[in-house]
């Protein structure tokens, strides 16, 4: 037997809270640091140490959610281009690609939109723009090419976690570890979204689409060549015990 429509529906209901929250965590700390009319840029004048201090609340976020009562039962997925890895995998069906996409996209923007109704003058100040994802000043290559490889070692390590039972509860805090370090090292370099929902969700608010198609594309590829990697170990690891 299936499981039932309720079920069903609340499970892609998760998939919009998670990336809600998400989003609206975001938001909200990143103008916290950012936001010239608050202290905390000018307390806090080291730009590294800022995105550090915005980079633990939000891997803090990301962990709530992997662990909370509505990301198990969604998987906590949270991202397209992971939603797309786990169907090639045959955990999730296309319908679930689907609708999980959608409710992402619509769950992500109502996080951000909900942080502007409150704090309209912190999202449209000229620093913090609606925490939009753009390329930094080292260009689109630069950009495209930092967006792939931190896709790919994120999905990497989510897949090749499942290779042994005992790793997987360990997961979700390596993942947000590695939110954490992406934000703090990687952000100048394309804005660190990994997420097509992510960038979706702050530019539909903004009505800023710079670059959008590299934000779709390169977080794709990146864990597609993850996906490779997880099929090319996990042979390996079989050929080994047979």
């Amino acid at each position: 037997m299936g499981n039932k429509p309720g079920i069903e529906i609340r499970k892609y209901m998760d998939e919009a809270i998670g990336l809600g929250l998400f989003m609206a965590s975001a938001c909200f700390f990143g103008a916290l640091m950012e936001y010239h009319g608050l202290p905390f840029s000018q307390a806090i004048p080291s730009p590294l140490l800022r995105r550090f201090l915005v980079g633990l609340a939000m891997g803090l976020t990301a962990l709530y959610i992997f662990t909370s009562r509505f990301g198990k039962q969604s998987g906590a997925y949270i991202n397209p281009a992971v939603t797309l890895i786990h169907y090639r995998l045959g955990d999730i069906k296309i319908i679930d690609v689907v609708l999980y996409t959608v409710f992402q996209l619509i769950g992500g923007s109502l996080g951000v939109y909900v942080v502007y109704l409150l704090f309209p003058a912190w999202m449209r100040s000229q620093e913090v723009n609606y925490v939009i994802t753009v390329p930094g000043k080292q260009g689109l290559v630069l950009a495209f090419l930092s967006e792939s490889l931190i896709s790919f070692l994120l999905i990497s390590v989510v897949l090749l976690m499942r290779l042994k039972k005992s790793w997987v509860t360990y997961t979700p805090f390596i993942v947000s570890m590695l939110i954490t370090l992406f934000i703090t090292f990687e952000a100048p370099f394309s804005g660190m979204s990994m997420n097509p929902a992510r960038t979706f969700a702050t530019a539909i608010i903004a009505g800023e689409w710079k670059s959008f198609w590299l934000y779709c594309s390169a977080p794709v590829l990146g864990m597609l060549a993850g996906e490779l990697l997880y099929r090319k170990v996990k042979k390996i690891k079989h050929e080994k015990n047979v």
